[in-house]
Order: C-alpha cells, then structure tokens, then sequence
C-alpha cells in the first residue's frame, strides 16, 4: 500500500483472523494528523472503540487527551491507532499469531506516517514493535528505538492509560514519561 487509503482498504479486505473479523462491528484504523511528529500506538480497539470505529475513546481514551492536555498537545497534534485494527472477542488479549499477522500493517501504517516520535502504549505494543520481550514496566520511562523499513524512530513506551486507570498508583509513573516527552519536543 502506498498510501493511508490504499492501506486502509487492504485491511478492511483482510479476512486472516477469522475470529477478529467475525466479531468485530468496525475496523479501527486510526485517527488524528497522519502527518504529525507523534504517533501513538496502542493494543487493540476496545468496546467502545469497537462500536465508534475510532481508537481510544472510551474511558482509557479520555485519560489519554487528559494526559496530551496536561503537556499541551491535543488530538489534531497527533496521530494514534493501534497494532491490531480489531477489537478480539471479549476484549481478550491479542493472541501471538492475531498480532504476527498484523504487525506488517502497523509497519506499514508507520511508514507512510513516518512520525518523529513513537509513543507504544501499553505492553503488547511496546513488545511488538520494539521486537522484545522485556516488559512494559521495564521498558518505559527509557528512549528505544524503533527500526524497520529504514527507518529508525525514537520510541516512548508509556503505560497503557487502561493499566493507570486500574492501578491509580502508576499516574507518578505516566507523569514522568510524559515530562521525557515533553523535554525531548523541547529540545
């Protein structure tokens, strides 16, 4: 695909995952400025993004444009979608081979975006896109970096606000990563 249409379309059309096609009620391809500095990558789509066809705009969403406010970004200031463009039955986790199958269409989608900045939010992101298997509490508050297709982007891996939102004691730990975000887009 050689464009955000092109690949928007290849997903719509992809029947891989007959679980996730099945249930799902949209595709949740992405959303915001596809051409801005930042891109957020997230999970999966939840009920709410599910219905809407949109990502992260239920309750996690809401922490999330609480938490671009807070360092004076808004949605229009970025772009967000996620590895898998469905929502998994249940909001169960992402199995292996659902985000092996669908890691080339996020690969894709940040190519076309090329961001200056990733944000991988949550662990299955992070894990994903940065090819590791340490986990999210150990990854985040520390620049990686992302490489495929040439490109070679530095990535945040930042709590998912779902996880914040259920374990109210990690919002010192988002606070900080988003200060490290915050300092490195004023540098």
């Amino acid at each position: 695909a050689d464009s955000f249409e092109a690949l928007r379309e290849t997903v719509l059309a992809c029947t891989q995952c007959p679980n996730l096609v099945s249930s799902r009620k949209n595709v949740v391809f992405g959303v915001g400025n596809a051409s801005a500095d930042l891109m957020f990558v997230g999970e999966a789509p939840g009920a709410e993004e599910d219905r809407r066809g949109l990502p992260f705009v239920g309750p996690a969403g809401r922490l999330l444009d609480k938490m671009l406010a807070a360092i004076g970004l808004g949605r229009e200031d970025v772009y967000i979608t996620n590895i898998l463009p469905w929502r998994p039955p249940g909001n169960r986790t992402p199995s292996a081979d659902e985000i092996a199958l669908c890691k080339p269409f996020i690969a894709r989608h940040i190519a076309l975006s090329k961001p200056d900045i990733l944000l991988l939010v949550g662990n299955i992101s992070s894990k994903t896109l940065l090819d590791t298997q340490t986990g999210i509490t150990k990854l985040r508050g520390q620049w990686q970096s992302y490489k495929a297709d040439g490109l070679n982007i530095p990535a945040l891996p930042l709590l998912h606000p779902a996880y914040v939102l259920r374990r109210p004691e990690t919002k010192a730990d988002m606070w900080a990563d988003l200060c490290l975000l915050r300092k490195r887009l004023a540098d």
